[in-house]
């Protein structure tokens, strides 16, 4: 029997004739070319999609019937009948670096200047589960991300912040249960109830294999993790996003927008068969799954990858997994602006490629918005770096009137076709996916790492040979470029970090931290047990983020990924 991923292919048929098309190549362009000397060479994006000179209508098919209205199934033109008219999307800046007072004080920074939206980003240690005082942090301490070893940390990073005005996403993967654990802490401290905070944690384990290569146990043990998470938030923190798929590590890994779109999707698929294998009913927990992709510089691709997204959502959780609550179908997302995009070499060229990603995202829909500043590929970015990103936002929703129409690229000719183009590639990679047992078993064959791997390899021998221009990189460069001022995490950092967890293990109640943590490896050892008030009291006990990573890591052991080469 034909699998749904096959049945839904065997609607596409995007090769159609286009008699008008070849009439105009033969009878205008073909002879213009000839008169002007002109050589046609191939014209590709980056999912290797050929793109024609011109799109008519004979491209398109049942228009209005994808296309729907704005806030309607299947929300291909977006999730809310009335868009940016109705609320601007969330300037949501990632913000996290040195020590938690130097977070606080850019949180605070950010509010300040007009942020609607806080995004925390945490250093190596702390994404791997290992304190400040481990060797292995040494040199790493607050250099990609805020540094936080326990409760204290995170109560320093949030003082002055009142959790229930707040949104608050944390990009935070293998210990995300602990974090999180330590979030609903603080909100408990600050007699905020749990069903008044909002926000949300990435936790998409999938996407570290895959790309981030930032895990702590096998893939086993992080999905039960988050399956807990899952149950846990859904019963008692309604308001709170237990997973943000995530496709913009996929894409800063060297996917091409086509396999960012297929596999974050797949990822979001197993994790709504995680949910009702838990029990869950699918209305019930698929409202608060929300997306999170990358914005590059190929403008209509993105746009087009995004709405692709929104419909390809929709369908699959009303047809497939039987969604009856609209909620279950709108994809709701964050974008974040291309990281691999940025250069060293003439930096300020990157504050255009960043304003040209945002305008994409918000062309294409998104809920919320981080944009990249231009010194972020020498260092994390400056205060001076990261007020021109969000004045980049401000601008393009104060006054660049894009906001003002809902879908205002809807019914275009070449971005119909697009995104009917993106989706049906996408249900290609579904189909070749589950014909290998499913995505956790595509990821443990490394056939998912292996693609990504394939089109990044073909890009840099692209950009090598000049096919591909970056420029100020392969094309107008300036020799003899000066470096720039950049942000620099002093070694103070460090020493401040490992004083204060050392401050903290001396006057902490030994006893109750041990029976936390005693309480917590019975849990783990019990499948059927939920893990997650096991966390919330171990931190609470001011038990540290290695200390509590430690027990899984005694129970679970850990993993290696395949040989891809």
């Amino acid at each position: 029997m034909d699998s749904f991923w096959k049945k839904k292919l065997e609607g596409f048929n995007t090769e159609r004739k286009n008699e008008e098309y070849e009439r105009w190549v033969a009878s205008t362009l073909a002879p213009w070319n000839r008169q002007t000397g002109y050589r046609e060479r191939k014209y590709q994006n980056s999912s290797e999609i050929t793109i024609k000179e011109v799109y008519t209508k004979e491209d398109v098919q049942d228009l209005e019937k994808k296309l729907g209205m704005p806030g309607e199934y299947p929300f291909t033109r977006g999730i809310y009948p009335n868009m940016y008219r109705g609320k601007l999307w969330t300037m949501r800046m990632f913000s996290g670096f040195g020590t938690p007072e130097d977070t606080n004080r850019r949180l605070h920074y950010l509010i300040e200047n007009g942020e609607t939206g806080l995004s925390i980003a945490f250093d190596m240690p702390t994404l791997y589960g290992y304190d400040a005082d481990n060797p292995r942090s040494e040199g790493e301490i607050g250099k990609c991300g805020v540094n936080v070893s326990t409760l204290r940390d995170m109560e320093t990073i949030f003082k002055g912040i009142d959790l229930s005005k707040v949104s608050t996403s944390m990009t935070i993967n293998a210990p995300a249960a602990i974090l999180t654990a330590m979030y609903l802490a603080i909100a408990k401290k600050q007699g905020v109830p749990f069903d008044k905070v909002s926000g949300t944690v990435q936790a998409d384990i999938l996407k570290e294999y895959i790309a981030q290569k930032e895990w702590m146990y096998p893939p086993e043990a992080h999905i039960r993790i988050i399956r807990d998470m899952m149950v846990y938030c859904t019963k008692n923190v309604p308001k709170w996003n237990y997973i943000s798929i995530s496709g913009y590590h996929i894409r800063e890994a060297g996917s091409s927008a086509v396999q960012e779109l297929a596999f974050t999707l797949a990822d979001g698929f197993y994790y709504v068969d995680l949910g009702i294998k838990a029990g869950l009913n699918v209305d019930d927990f698929a409202p608060r799954l929300s997306f999170f992709f990358n914005s590059s510089i190929n403008f209509f691709e993105e746009i087009a990858k995004m709405r692709a997204a929104r419909r390809i959502w929709a369908t699959v959780m009303k047809e497939k997994y039987g969604a009856k609550n609209p909620r279950s179908m709108m994809l709701r997302f964050h974008t974040q602006t291309s990281g691999y995009t940025l250069t060293w070499q003439q930096p300020l060229n990157n504050i255009i490629r960043t304003t040209i990603e945002a305008m994409a995202a918000v062309l294409g829909g998104t809920q919320s918005l981080h944009t990249n500043s231009y010194d972020e590929a020498w260092a994390l970015p400056s205060d001076g770096a990261v007020k021109v990103a969000l004045r980049t936002q401000q601008i393009i929703a104060e006054e660049s009137g894009i906001p003002d129409v809902i879908d205002p690229l809807g019914g275009s000719y070449y971005v119909e076709w697009l995104t009917d183009k993106m989706e049906e590639e996408a249900y290609r990679y579904f189909d070749r996916i589950e014909s290998m047992g499913g995505i956790l078993e595509a990821i443990k064959k490394g056939y998912i790492q292996k693609e990504i791997a394939d089109t990044s390899y073909k890009r840099q021998k692209r950009l090598e040979s000049g096919d591909e221009i970056m420029v100020g990189v392969n094309k107008y460069v300036e020799e003899g470029e000066e470096p720039i001022n950049y942000l620099k995490i002093d070694k103070k950092a460090e020493e401040a970090q490992i004083a204060r967890l050392r401050e903290i293990k001396r006057t902490r109640d030994e006893a109750k931290v041990k029976k936390a943590l005693e309480d917590l490896r019975r849990a783990m050892l019990d499948d059927n047990e939920n893990l997650m008030p096991y966390y919330i009291r171990a931190v609470e006990s001011y038990a540290t983020v290695q200390e509590i990573s430690d027990v899984g890591r005694e129970i679970f052991g850990s993993w290696k990924e395949p040989v891809i080469v």
